[in-house]
């Protein structure tokens, strides 16, 4: 190298020198009040999970969840005001995730088929983007997702929560299906539905039961084997009880 190359190469050299110092400072650099307050509220929200997805809202005290994150049980009313408190927000932190990845891939359908869809395909659009989640997210998702079945069969306050943070979605699906299958009476669309919702529910519990009764040929943490056979089979049963109801009005005709 010349020295004029030399030269000129010491400004990037020195440039390169700066950069290396100030990522080393910000590596070392202590994190603002503020980041610790949101590092600690995830890792609240995250034991509180997988206790709740365990033991239901009513089986958890914060005490619990305090020693699970290894802190003093007062500091919990610092991030959160009660357990109800600290319960809504675990569900809804995972629940805006899920609305928004699903009602991303039932719009995108609805325009990418022209007002012409068929019930597998939007019932693909609807369950493959939630079993994606709650298959692939890790251990943090396994336990959203069980919470979230926990919730759907408790009565006395799990339905307030889906109708809270579900209904516009599953209205949405519900939009699709219309158009798929014109004849079908809201009962039937709405009973099919019903079906539908339950089978996601006991696959998101993971409960292994399955696994016991197929010998280990099926098992509760295959997301991919439920993908590649839950909406075909959906599909078939709304197709079956819709159009069996449009087959009807006809011959009535």
């Amino acid at each position: 190298m010349s020295v004029s190359e030399q030269f000129a190469a010491r400004p990037a050299q020195a440039a390169r020198r700066n950069n290396e110092l100030s990522n080393s400072k910000a590596r070392t650099k202590k994190p603002t009040k503020a980041e610790q307050r949101a590092e600690t509220t995830e890792q609240i929200l995250d034991e509180a999970e997988y206790l709740f997805s365990k033991h239901g809202l009513h089986g958890v005290t914060l005490k619990d969840v305090a020693k699970r994150v290894g802190v003093h049980h007062t500091l919990l009313n610092y991030y959160f005001e009660d357990k109800q408190k600290l319960f809504d927000a675990v569900f809804g932190r995972r629940a805006v995730v899920a609305n928004e990845v699903r009602m991303k891939a039932l719009d995108e359908y609805d325009r990418a088929t022209a007002g012409k869809p068929t019930v597998e395909g939007a019932l693909h659009a609807f369950l493959d983007t939630n079993l994606d989640l709650y298959g692939d997210g890790g251990d943090q998702w396994r336990h959203s997702g069980r919470l979230a079945a926990l919730v759907s069969n408790t009565p006395e306050w799990g339905a307030n929560m889906f109708d809270e943070w579900f209904d516009p979605v599953v209205l949405r699906l519900i939009e699709i299906l219309r158009k798929a299958l014109p004849h079908a009476s809201e009962e039937d669309l709405f009973w099919s539905y019903h079906f539908t919702t339950g089978a996601l529910m006991l696959t998101l519990a993971r409960t292994g039961r399955i696994d016991k009764l197929s010998g280990g040929l099926a098992k509760s943490e295959d997301f991919d084997a439920v993908k590649a056979r839950m909406a075909r089979f959906m599909a078939a049963g709304f197709e079956e009880i819709c159009g069996a109801q449009a087959e009807d009005k006809t011959d009535r005709v």
